[in-house]
């Protein structure tokens, strides 16, 4: 669970115990001035009569909201410490895309990730399923590999291999070619493209 959304989560069960808690007091401080009111009437007190005192109300509010923001803040970094425990993912993305701008080393940078614009092919197979990835990396090491020799590199069925080579037709990631009762598959031109490059 990442910090922000913890902190949100805390925030409004606090919040959540303040209202009910100040609704109680409320009620309890109603019926209180409801009973002093009817014992004036009467000529008698009906202190003891009454309900809880609305401070016992407003002190128990104010404790059990202490104890949950205390005990939240002594296990937040353990709740949260998978995340970075200052930087948003936001900060995250936009340093990582620093870096590797000012990385004047080409394709594989120190840390090992690679540049996206030095081999653009490399980043859309990062971006993609695990099975389409299947599919499109013998495509674009083999271009003109037949749906068959496909089949057998990527260890689908027939239907899946199908499907897939279909739905990254869609995509404009490559295209095919009829041949004979099965298609040779090529990478798009773009792709190519940046392939040799």
């Amino acid at each position: 669970m990442n910090r922000r959304r913890a902190d949100t989560v805390v925030g409004f069960l606090v919040a959540a115990v303040l209202i009910i808690g100040g609704a109680l007091s409320w009620d309890a401080y109603q019926q209180q001035q409801a009973f002093e009111e009817m014992g004036s009437m009467m000529g008698m007190s009906m202190g003891a009569v009454h309900g809880t005192n609305p401070l016992w109300y407003v002190l128990g509010t104010l404790l059990v909201s202490a104890v949950i923001s205390g005990g939240y803040l002594v296990v937040r970094d353990e709740l949260t410490g998978i995340d970075a425990p200052d930087r948003s993912q936001d900060e995250l993305a936009s340093s990582t895309a620093r870096e590797s701008a000012e990385s004047p080393e080409g394709a594989v940078q120190p840390n090992g990730a690679v540049n996206p614009e030095s081999q653009p092919q490399t980043r859309v197979l990062d971006l993609l399923p695990e099975d389409e990835r299947r599919i499109l990396e013998p495509v674009l090491s083999s271009p003109g590999i037949t749906q068959i020799e496909l089949r057998d590199r990527s260890d689908f069925s027939k239907s899946k291999v199908s499907q897939t080579v279909s739905a990254l037709e869609k995509r404009g990631l490559l295209y095919r070619e009829r041949q004979g009762r099965t298609y040779r598959i090529y990478p798009s031109d773009d792709l190519h493209q940046n392939q040799e490059h």
